[in-house]
């Protein structure tokens, strides 16, 4: 499906926007892309994140850059602090901005590496996360210049995270024709409420109200993949997220989001996250159930 486009408003006398988005049921997916780079801290929240055509799950404090064009959303499954909303605060600024940053004080020459790889979207290292969080968090109580020096000590933090990771496989292309098809978006819809169920293309070729040929030759034109490769990619998502976030035994994982056969489940694994299950988690899971209650008794009950 193709994204819609996001209109950025930035304030009067202000060169960059800043949104602090608070939702208390949920994130729903939204699938947008808009012209401007986007930081996007996301707090109290545990889902997934569709960054082009990368699917991964996302945690209290993820940190991402996104470069303009690229379409991306967050969906969650869960909120940390029951009572709190789940948080978004986001940071929007031009390549224009970026580049005359740059010319104008040569200290922030990495930046236009920075903003080169976040043509492929951009998440950042728990190290990273940590010192920015409290700027970000700032930026709620401040506003113009103050704000903009917190953004600016974002940026020195960001471009010298050697641990960050590229998230799409494909570098956006800036001039990409945007819109939205009603057939898809029915269709993703479907999907993302079902993909853990028996997908059967007939079936969505009837929500899409055309033929099953027709749905796929759409899906791959406007997806740049097949339907059952983006169904791939959801169930993997969300096994990620379980595989950090819960304890359940891996083949009870791979049953719930969809598969009855363990050697598919680890092959698309591999495929997808170029690691088997067991190593991902023990490569993210740096936190366990206690940690993430202490979360919500120190970092969210003092800033949200």
């Amino acid at each position: 499906m193709k994204p819609f486009i996001e209109n950025v408003a930035r304030q009067d006398g202000e060169s960059w926007a800043f949104l602090d988005r608070r939702l208390t049921t949920e994130i729903p997916f939204e699938w947008h892309c808009h012209p401007e780079y986007e930081l996007t801290l996301t707090l109290n929240s545990l889902g997934h994140r569709y960054i082009g055509d990368d699917v991964d799950g996302y945690e209290d404090g993820d940190l991402v850059l996104i470069g303009p064009g690229i379409a991306h959303s967050w969906q969650s499954r869960a909120i940390v602090a029951e009572g709190e909303p789940h948080v978004a605060l986001v940071a929007w600024f031009t390549h224009e901005w970026a580049t005359r940053l740059v010319e104008l004080m040569p200290e922030f020459r990495g930046l236009d590496i920075l903003i080169a790889r976040a043509r492929r979207g951009v998440a950042f290292s728990a190290a990273a996360r940590a010192r920015v969080r409290p700027l970000m968090l700032a930026m709620r109580s401040t506003q113009s210049a103050q704000r903009t020096l917190l953004l600016l000590s974002a940026l020195d933090i960001l471009i010298a995270d050697r641990d960050a990771l590229d998230l799409a496989n494909h570098p956006q292309d800036d001039q990409a024709v945007i819109a939205q098809d009603p057939r898809l978006v029915r269709v993703l819809n479907h999907l993302h409420r079902h993909f853990t169920e028996t997908i059967v293309l007939d079936e969505l070729a009837d929500i899409a109200c055309v033929s099953t040929s027709a749905l796929q030759r759409i899906f791959r034109r406007q997806a740049r993949m097949t339907v059952m490769d983006y169904v791939i990619r959801l169930r993997i998502g969300r096994a990620c997220s379980m595989l950090i976030h819960e304890n359940s035994a891996i083949a009870m994982i791979a049953a719930e989001v969809g598969y009855s056969n363990m050697a598919l489940f680890n092959r698309h694994f591999l495929r997808l996250k170029d690691t088997r299950p067991r190593e991902f988690r023990k490569a993210h899971r740096f936190e366990d159930r206690a940690a993430c209650n202490g979360l919500k008794d120190t970092h969210l009950a003092t800033n949200m």
